[in-house]
């Protein structure tokens, strides 16, 4: 069976963030539930040469919901089997298992998961089914006016775009195999060695 995935190309990402709205209006998410976000990455500096100062700074965006990773750790914590991964890859909760005991968000480095605080339980991306049973993309990838997400089946997407699924500031993909596959902006390189921070934590 296939195994679905996210593409994101970095380098075409404007940072609207109407993936992230399209994904909040189509699932009804109340004030503060997220299922996709924008991070707003920067870095750099002001340098002097000679007598002037010259800007060597950066800045991208990242646009990431839940990878349906292969090995996903939100599974693995979860005390009461909640956490569902399907046979196509999409993992999903079943809120009638869910506790709310929200081990699986702080498990899991991507920050996917998110509590519902009136209804006591978690909630999480789930690759719009309802979607792709009609033949149509994920409403993120269908909003992205900058054509910068796409979806598809994994190893397809890793033999059309490669196989990386690494920029700052996610963690390393070696910890849960995410299905996601990225094309990184031109100053990834960078911001992996100078170092970068995140610029919009208060909206995420």
């Amino acid at each position: 069976m296939s195994r679905y995935g996210f593409f994101f190309d970095a380098s075409a990402c404007s940072g609207c963030k109407t993936c992230q709205a399209a994904c909040k209006d189509k699932n009804g998410l109340g004030v503060g539930v997220l299922w996709r976000r924008v991070y707003e990455v920067q870095g750099g500096a002001w340098r002097k040469e000679g007598g002037l100062w010259r800007p060597a700074v950066f800045a991208y965006n990242v646009s990431v919901a839940c990878n349906h990773c292969e090995e996903p750790i939100c599974r693995t914590v979860c005390p009461t089997a909640a956490v569902i991964q399907r046979e196509d890859g999409i993992v999903t909760i079943d809120r009638a298992l869910c506790i709310g005991c929200r081990y699986c968000e702080w498990a899991c480095p991507y920050g996917a998961l998110q509590f519902d605080e009136p209804q006591g339980r978690m909630t999480k991306c789930d690759f719009c089914p309802d979607e792709l049973e009609a033949g149509r993309p994920p409403v993120c990838v269908a909003a992205c006016p900058m054509r910068a997400l796409d979806f598809g089946e994994v190893e397809e997407l890793r033999a059309k775009h490669g196989a990386t699924a690494a920029i700052v500031p996610l963690p390393k993909p070696e910890v849960t195999k995410p299905a996601l596959v990225i094309k990184p902006h031109r100053d990834a390189a960078r911001a992996e060695a100078e170092g970068a921070e995140v610029a919009n934590w208060e909206e995420i």
